[in-house]
Formats: structure tokens, sequence, C-alpha cells
């Protein structure tokens, strides 16, 4: 049987090797994975962390996997619980904090976000 190591297409979550690593603000890290027409990021946010609220023309879907945030989006928000989930149309400003726990989210971009394509730091060049 070959094993995921072995193929460009099988990806661990919890395996912080892979992906693009790129640090979005203080306290919230993602390693990002490209395809043709889609995005992932996977997002780590530690206790007490907040990123900027921010746009970009492209559609974002969350997946809250872990922990707890409050999801800020187009001047609301709303307390949210592993399980949950959420979608952003572009444009649409949003952003995300967290209390006492921390979170990890899977954020699926479509189209694929060309400033996440490479290492670095910040939400990119995003309508901020």
């Amino acid at each position: 049987m070959t094993t995921k190591s072995s193929v460009d297409w099988a990806f661990a979550l919890h395996d912080t090797r892979q992906g693009i690593a790129r640090k979005l603000g203080e306290g919230i890290d993602t390693r990002i994975f490209v395809g043709d027409h889609a995005m992932l990021s996977v997002v780590t946010i530690a206790p007490h962390s907040e990123g900027s609220v921010h746009s970009h023309p492209q559609e974002q879907w969350g997946v809250l996997l872990e922990g707890e945030c409050v999801r800020i989006q187009d001047g609301q928000e709303v307390a949210m619980r592993a399980g949950d989930f959420w979608r952003t149309p572009g444009g649409v400003s949003h952003g995300i904090r967290t209390g006492d726990a921390g979170a990890t989210i899977l954020d699926i971009f479509s189209p694929p976000r060309d400033e996440y394509r490479t290492p670095g730091e910040g939400f990119g060049t995003a309508d901020e």
C-alpha cells in the first residue's frame, strides 16, 4: 500500500510540515493548500487572539473544527462552537476573535487567493 507521504495529493490536518506557512496576525497561523479552483487554509488561533476585520473578492467558507470563536461578519458578531460553519461572499467585511479557548478553522476560498500562494505574514493584499 502507498503511504500519504509518498503522494502529492494526501494530507494530514495536524501535520504542521505540510502546506504553505503564513502568519496572519499575532496568535493566528495558517497552512495553505492550493488547488486549481479552490484553496484550503488550516488556521490555528491562540486563545484571546483577534484577526483584523477585512474583505477580499474571493468567496470564503469556514468550518470551526476545534474550539470556540466569535465570527464577525458584515457588522454582526455570532458565537461559534466546534462543528459550526459559515459562508462569506466576496467583498463582505469579516474577522474573528477567540476567548479562553483557541480555535482551529478550515477556510475554503474560491477562487484561490494569489497572495496566499507564497509564505509570508499578514492577510495579504486584501481590502483591509
